[in-house]
């Protein structure tokens, strides 16, 4: 159990660290999606 609550705060640490990172990558990947849909119907 003490691992399992161990890798649990390492991977919230990590999160917390790279969570402007995640945004970046997630908001530029809705962009090319979006654009990619719209792309196909136009």
């Amino acid at each position: 159990m003490q691992t399992i609550t161990a890798g649990y705060q390492g991977v919230s640490l990590l999160v917390n660290l790279n969570w402007d990172r995640l945004i970046y990558i997630a908001t530029i990947a809705a962009a090319l999606g979006g654009g990619a849909w719209l792309g196909s119907y136009h």
